[in-house]
């Protein structure tokens, strides 16, 4: 027989669940003001740009994008081999001398054009590349005092002016050159002597690999004094000015902190950066050819528009460049004042004299608003601290009557919250996770949150928050030992960064002291209120706001960061390729999930881990699935990246064969393309139905023009094109040529020339070397470990780039009578007709990388 509930339990049920519904409203309310703060924040809405015609002592927004209008919308096409590079280095060039020729007396002013020519191997994209370069163009400007030594420590700041394939590069990196360009006039204009010498380099070969720094590096006179670097770029179109890397050495970043006006720094940005696909010339600067002191401060935000034909000015976020040309001016002041500048004989006498610490310092911004920072040996103590409390809580809460039984029931209970609490974070990480994997299996497309970042949180967070509260309900446990368990589970995880050497602990070091301040003023709160008031969970609720704010700020730049980055981190074969972006961005999310509501779920728990709130938090989610599916992915806001080869296969003078090859970087394939694109699917079957059969595959062999970039690529087709029409435009193709052969002992020297032909656009060519290889005329004639390109032979890549009328010699030296095989990708940016026809093709939310290559093939 089942009784009825009395009236008096009915109405504590009733009063049970209204307070419950005003905890979540609360809560709702809370983080979504929390919420609202932290977009500003990170789309630098607080930062107001000054026009033109802001007072010449004052860094303006309006000034850099005068000259970025020149660089951008005048002068098109700045990548290497088109006219435009060589008109944007005169353009600025012709503003430097402007500024030179109006300095004041108390300035010396130096502007160098250099010529910068080398070879070198280096890693990029976890493969082994050899660079030939010639011919490439940098502009150098040294400012100083009227009685500056010409050997004097100097800071160096660096931007490139090139641009990568087919994208005006607005944010990438011009908005980098015209904030230098108006960085210089401010400092001539604005009265301040530099106490030591500042050096502009304006280098015009980045985007093949940072050609332009290293050539400064090798061969320019002033590369000996840099004391110290700041290295500007832009992976996004604007947003905080994030420092991703810093060193060698604390006191680069330290000087950041000191002096940044709106500071946007974290130390765990350089653990991560490997992660993410690309490079700067940071390396170059401080790990490469020297260990120059510097930082690496880079346009994160907006990454739908990088290396694509949407950066332009339109899509750069307002704000941006004037809290970076305000950091950069300060920066400049506090470096050349600085003691630490040192020549690299001086830093290394420093360095052993007086034993300065090479680790990098724990740091990271809050809000942009301020800095904290403190060196490595101090996180040893201050990270330790949370574990010592944590191992000392015993003793407290057995206190006064302390026994063994008693020590041993509190530090279960301890143990049975930290699990409690650590399956409650894993399970907010794996269920979000799972309904990214399921929503996939009914739906065609992936990544239908790509364009609408706001779809990924109506999914995954109510999914999360699930995961986070469900284990409370299945396993009941008291209030304080979830929250000790909770604690002593967030000063573990501090410890094992600390031990592992890595940054991110300062984040659950946050964490774990503000569970204890909060704990503390709830207590308090609860004698006034009552035990379970909902108005006494604000007692530890609000001293919990500032680490709650910085976990959302932190948290929310990351997500937004991770899905802009999905539409280039490469594709993965299928069927499982296709799950990966929706699995990582789920389980993101409820990671960021269990950093900011976490540290509540102790508290809070008691009132919202009720299967009513779940199932309200389960309907959410199906109905943000549903709703999802029925989006698109892309947007001209948020295009889906593909690149289209135009191969022409020549044999001497002959062509054997034409081809368009097909290639994207992120999880929906080149069936999604064609099948949202039917003009352009038709059109490459003569208006016939497009078959993606398995003759159209195609492996990464035939994309060595770009390599080592097509390890991104999977799933990639090709398809048959026209052969003559080139013959319109080219009367010579490219050609390798044997001049002479020459035997040592066992060793056969071949030497070669390599003629471009008619080619005059020429982006870089790529030469793949097989065989007995045992020696060549590149990287100061050492030869690096091979590679394997498609599970082909062991090969040797080398990447020449420069002026494409002249021709390139170099020998190859075998070791064997076997022949050497020569395949010889010259990439050219010149299109005929029908490839423009082609990319016309294809709807505007496709942004089309389009470039011709002329692949030949040689044995010696």
């Amino acid at each position: 027989m089942v009784t009825p509930p009395s009236p008096r339990q009915s109405a504590a049920g009733a009063g049970a669940a209204a307070g419950a519904q005003r905890v979540l409203l609360a809560l709702v309310v809370l983080y979504g003001f929390m919420s609202f703060l932290v977009y500003r924040v990170i789309h630098m809405r607080h930062v107001a740009p000054l026009d033109r015609d802001a007072s010449p002592d004052e860094f303006s927004e309006g000034r850099v994008l005068q000259h970025l209008r020149c660089l951008v919308v005048d002068i098109p096409g700045r990548q290497e081999g088109r006219p435009g590079l060589e008109t944007a280095a005169q353009y600025i060039k012709g503003q430097l001398e402007g500024l030179a020729a109006h300095a004041g007396p108390e300035y010396r002013v130096d502007v160098e054009e250099t010529i910068v020519s080398g070879s070198f191997s280096m890693m990029f994209l976890r493969h082994r590349v050899t660079l030939g370069y010639r011919n490439h163009k940098n502009i150098v400007m040294r400012i100083s005092s009227n009685v500056s030594e010409e050997d004097e420590p100097s800071l160096l700041v660096n931007g490139h002016f090139d641009s990568p394939l087919g994208s005006p590069g607005a944010a990438d990196c011009g908005s980098c050159v015209a904030s230098m360009l108006e960085l210089s006039r401010l400092i001539l204009e604005s009265g301040w002597v530099p106490p030591r010498p500042v050096i502009f380099l304006f280098n015009g070969a980045e985007e093949l690999f940072l050609l332009g720094s290293h050539g400064f590096m090798k061969t320019h006179k002033w590369s000996s004094t840099v004391g110290a670097f700041i290295n500007i770029e832009a992976s996004g179109s604007g947003g905080a000015d994030l420092v991703c890397q810093s060193g060698p050495g604390s006191w680069p970043s330290r000087i950041y902190a000191q002096t940044a006006k709106y500071p946007m720094a974290n130390s765990v940005a350089q653990d991560m950066f490997g992660i993410i696909p690309g490079d700067t010339d940071y390396r170059v600067f401080a790990e490469d050819v020297a260990k120059i002191p510097g930082l690496d401060i880079i346009f994160v935000l907006g990454g739908y528009f990088y290396h694509t034909s949407y950066d332009t000015l339109e899509n750069l976020l307002p704000g941006s460049i004037q809290a970076r040309g305000e950091n950069l001016f300060n920066l400049v002041k506090a470096f050349t004042n600085s003691p630490m500048l040192l020549k690299e004989s001086e830093r290394s006498n420093k360095a052993v004299n007086e034993g300065i610490d090479d680790l990098r310092a724990i740091f990271f911004d809050y809000l942009t608003w301020f800095m904290i920072f403190y060196p490595r040996d101090v996180s040893l103590i201050i990270h330790s601290l949370p574990v010592a409390i944590f191992l000392l809580t015993p003793l407290f809460l057995s206190f006064p009557n302390i026994t063994m039984i008693s020590l041993f029931r509190t530090v279960l209970d301890l143990a049975r919250g930290m699990l409690l609490h650590a399956f409650g974070v894993i399970l907010a990480i794996v269920v979000p996770a799972m309904t990214a994997g399921l929503r996939l299996l009914f739906t065609k497309n992936a990544m239908n949150w790509f364009a609408h970042p706001c779809l990924a949180f109506f999914m995954f967070v109510p999914a999360s928050l699930v995961g986070l509260l469900l284990p409370r309900i299945i396993w009941g446990l008291s209030e304080q030992s979830h929250f000790w368990g909770a604690f002593g589970l967030y000063s573990l995880v501090t410890l094992a960064y600390m031990l592992a050497g890595l940054s991110g602990g300062f984040l659950t070091f946050f964490i774990s002291m503000s569970l204890l301040l909060g704990r503390f003023i709830s207590s308090i709160s609860r004698k006034q209120l009552g035990q379970q008031s909902p108005k006494s969970l604000f007692g530890y609720v609000i001293p919990m706001i500032p680490c709650l704010l910085y976990c959302l700020y932190y948290g929310g730049f990351l997500i937004q960061f991770l899905i802009e980055k999905m539409g280039m981190m490469g594709s993965l074969p299928k069927p499982y390729g296709h799950f990966v972006p929706d699995i990582i961005v789920g389980a993101m999310v409820g990671l960021v999930v269990g950093w900011c509501f976490g540290p509540l779920a102790p508290i809070v728990s008691c009132w919202l881990a009720k299967t009513s709130i779940l199932h309200g938090f389960l309907q959410i989610t199906v109905v943000a699935m549903a709703v999802s599916s029925q989006v698109f992915p892309y947007s001209t806001g948020a295009p889906k990246r593909v690149v289209l080869q135009h191969t022409f296969v020549t044999d001497a003078s002959n062509i054997v064969e034409s081809n368009y090859g097909f290639s994207v970087v992120d999880a929906n394939s080149l069936e999604f393309v064609f099948n949202n694109a039917p003009e352009a699917a038709k059109w490459l079957k003569d208006n016939s139905e497009l078959s993606l059969k398995e003759k159209y595959r195609s492996d990464r062999s035939t994309w060595v023009a770009l390599y080592p970039v097509p390890f991104l690529f999977s799933g990639s087709l090709k398809f048959p094109a026209q052969t003559e029409e080139i013959r319109k435009h080219h009367q010579h193709f490219p050609q390798l040529v044997v001049q002479k052969t020459s035997s040592n002992n066992w060793n056969r020297r071949v030497h070669l020339q390599l003629s471009l032909g008619s080619l005059s656009e020429v982006w870089s060519t790529s030469l793949n070397i097989t065989g007995p290889l045992s020696n060549w005329s590149f990287a100061d004639s050492t030869l690096p470990a091979p590679q394997t390109v498609s599970g082909g032979p062991p090969s040797y890549i080398c990447r020449l780039t420069g002026q494409s009328n002249e021709n390139w010699s170099f020998w190859l030296e075998a070791n064997s009578s076997e022949p050497l095989r020569v395949d010889v990708a010259v990439l050219d940016q010149f299109l005929v007709d029908s490839a423009k026809e082609l990319k016309s093709l294809f709807p505007s939310w496709a942004d089309m990388t389009v470039f011709t290559t002329f692949f030949s093939t040689y044995h010696l």
